[in-house]
């Protein structure tokens, strides 16, 4: 089967000097959507948020159209027990911030933290089942942020995530959503609405060769049997690829 090709949607939230808002991504026809559940909020009280500061960006993987999700602060998440959190999905949720001025200001030599990012949807070349396990948000993501142009390199945080989704005919696709050594570039000297930017990032393999123990003996003995007919199996290597952001 040819290689499927991927396209994601999500909302990065971060920390930073300044305000936040919260931008939808540009929505474009002809892609499948794999929409990620969203956890249930009945039954909770919430109270105002903890974040003065922060910006809130759409991210932008490929060209999908993405449906509003709903969200919470990282005040409102600080309140809950941990009985209410277990199960619900909410452990997986990037928190928002609200909207506080028209732009953030940075300077030079300063930090980005707590950057989050949580896809709305995966698009496939096939149709895919919704998935059931909330394990696919980047977060406590942090790096250094510079001005003119903003720039900020990706240095440290949960960067990567094993995702699968699953096809019609009950084959799973695996791949690696991960924002590794990410550098983003955009012009000016402050966050405000209409801004983008974006850039390069890598991509380690999703898995190696020696990702299963009880292949690693036959791996490693003198025995030639059946190797040729499973050779693509068996010969795995760790490839490191590049992948592309862009964010507003």
């Amino acid at each position: 089967m040819a290689r499927n090709s991927f396209a994601v949607t999500a909302v990065a939230v971060l920390a930073v000097v300044g305000v936040g808002r919260s931008q939808p991504p540009r929505a474009a026809p002809n892609a499948v959507e794999h929409e990620m559940p969203q956890p249930s909020m009945a039954g909770n009280s919430w109270a105002a948020p903890l974040l003065s500061f922060g910006a809130a960006l759409g991210l932008i993987f490929g060209v999908v159209a993405a449906k509003p999700a709903r969200a919470i602060t990282a005040e409102q998440f600080s309140q809950l027990t941990y009985a209410q959190v277990k199960g619900s999905g909410l452990a997986n949720r990037c928190p928002t911030v609200e909207s506080n001025g028209t732009e953030v200001p940075v300077k030079g030599g300063s930090r980005l933290v707590n950057v989050c990012f949580e896809p709305k949807s995966f698009a496939v070349e096939f149709e895919t089942d919704k998935g059931k396990e909330f394990t696919y948000t980047l977060a406590f993501i942090e790096g250094s942020l510079d001005a003119n142009p903003i720039t900020f390199k990706e240095q440290d945080g949960m960067d990567f995530a094993a995702t699968t989704v699953k096809l019609p005919d009950g084959e799973y696709v695996p791949f690696l959503f991960t924002v590794k050594e990410l550098v983003a570039k955009g012009e000016g000297s402050s966050f405000k609405p209409g801004f983008t930017w974006g850039g390069e990032f890598s991509v380690p393999s999703y898995r190696t060769g020696g990702f299963l123990a009880v292949a690693l003996p036959a791996m490693q003995s003198d025995g030639q049997g059946g190797q040729d007919e499973l050779f693509k199996e068996t010969n795995k290597v760790f490839d490191l690829g590049k992948g592309v952001i862009e964010m507003e």
